[in-house]
């Protein structure tokens, strides 16, 4: 089975990172307010930025737990492949 960890643009300039087993359902779900409560049902439209693919189901939901974790900023850099970016947006910044 291959599983899927994508990064939707929300209307309000947020992103949303999930996990899912079938993208073109989740991404039908996530459009048409499926789940009346959820983050992105209050926040369309929203578009598909970024998707990875895994075989591995726990590598799948540890790397959406990462990607939840990280800022916009770098966020943004894993979606415009910008990934030598990564190590310097991962560095913390003291003042």
């Amino acid at each position: 089975m291959i599983y899927y960890v994508y990064i939707l643009a929300c209307a309000d300039k947020t992103y949303y990172t999930g996990f899912t087993n079938n993208l073109s359902r989740r991404l039908e779900e996530h459009q048409s307010a499926k789940y009346f409560n959820s983050y992105t049902s209050r926040r369309l439209p929203v578009e598909l930025v970024f998707y990875a693919t895994f075989s591995n189901v726990e590598v799948a939901i540890q790397t959406e737990k990462q990607i939840k974790k990280w800022s916009k900023t770098k966020k943004e850099a894993l979606i415009n492949n910008t990934l030598e970016e990564l190590p310097n947006l991962a560095k913390k910044k003291f003042k």
